[in-house]
């Protein structure tokens, strides 16, 4: 199937590994053109020449810490100037820390909100005046599956996430006569290195990392967990032409953990 994005400039955010990577990967290999921002400016730049390798589109990395106003300012005004438009933007940032709600005092809630709201909020409103200039655009945000159901120790994550949530249900009716669609996905167990460090076992009779995903897939009707590049599809689907209809939705890639019928 041919999404149409050739033509199409879309940022992806923390891009150089896991999910966002995916996302540029998946965008990149429909022929659209693709900035990638993430921190460690090494990683992003081995992931642009990984992008280039494709030989679809063009890719511009540009080191951005999505919690420093100056810096997103940046990156956005660093594509449009290359590119001349933001068509996609793909919202995405490392989530805050797991733990008990007692663990964290107002620095730790401030950093969540800063680095999973915040950040989010801000991006969204400075691509807009660029989504209108082409009369469409394409925002889509990766939150996490916790909006739907209980993940034991998120609750920073959570939080903030839920806010993401009810902004895209706010911007999808503002935005809707601009032809701007505004959307989420929420990913399930899929295997990134946050999987990882979150599943990490502790104590001496602490099963090892092997053993609590294989316990951790016995919970998913699919019976394994999910690859970037399965949640990365319906991000590309999204952010082409051909879901001009879906907006405002929170959508779960999830293998069927979620088993309520809504």
């Amino acid at each position: 199937m041919d999404l149409q994005l050739k033509n199409k400039t879309a940022l992806v955010l923390a891009a150089s590994k896991g999910l966002g990577k995916a996302c540029a990967a998946a965008l990149a290999t429909e022929g659209a053109d693709i900035i990638i921002g993430a921190r460690n400016p090494a990683a992003l730049e081995e992931t642009a020449t990984a992008l280039r390798a494709l030989g679809k589109g063009r890719v511009m990395a540009v080191p951005v810490d999505v919690t420093d106003a100056a810096q997103v300012a940046d990156i956005i005004s660093a594509a449009a100037t290359t590119f001349g438009k933001i068509d996609i933007l793909v919202g995405n940032a490392g989530g805050p820390p797991f733990a008990p709600f007692e663990s964290f005092d107002d620095n730790a809630w401030q950093k969540a909100f800063e680095l999973s709201l915040l950040s989010t909020v801000r991006f969204c409103r400075l691509v807009l005046p660029h989504m209108r200039k082409t009369g469409s655009g394409r925002i889509i945000n990766i939150i996490s599956l916790s909006v739907k159901t209980y993940v034991p120790g998120s609750i920073l994550s959570t939080s903030m996430r839920m806010g993401v949530v009810g902004m895209a249900k706010m911007l999808a009716t503002e935005l809707g006569p601009d032809n701007i669609t505004v959307n989420n996905v929420a990913p399930g167990s899929i295997l990134t290195d946050r999987l990882r460090q979150t599943m990490i076992p502790s104590g001496p009779n602490a099963p090892s990392l092997e053993e609590a995903m294989a316990q951790r897939a016995k919970d998913i009707p699919l019976g394994r967990i999910g690859k970037p590049e399965e949640l990365a599809a319906l991000v590309a689907f999204l952010a082409s032409p051909l879901a001009g209809y879906i907006t405002g939705t929170t959508i779960q890639v999830d293998g069927g953990a979620i088993k309520a019928p809504y």
